[in-house]
């Protein structure tokens, strides 16, 4: 599992972030205090606090951490 920070801040930023995302076969959590949900519901990210960066939990063998990282490389906050 890796752990990295992302934001979505905006409508737009959600709706590209779960298209991107479905297109893997594994789980994402997302994290926020004490809230965890699948990072794949529009719904539940709507219910997040998205003004703040979130915690976004990746469950990908090792060998597919880095391609998906690339991929959510506009959402991940340094």
């Amino acid at each position: 599992m890796k752990t990295v920070k992302i934001s979505l801040n905006s409508i737009d930023k959600v709706k590209s972030f779960v298209n991107e995302i479905t297109k893997y076969d594994y789980d994402f959590d997302l994290v926020s205090g004490r809230y965890v949900i699948d990072a794949k519901s529009i719904m539940g990210i709507f219910s997040l606090d998205l003004s703040k960066s979130i915690d976004l939990n990746i469950h990908a063998d090792d060998s597919e951490i880095d391609k998906i990282l690339e991929t959510l490389k506009p959402y991940i906050v340094e």
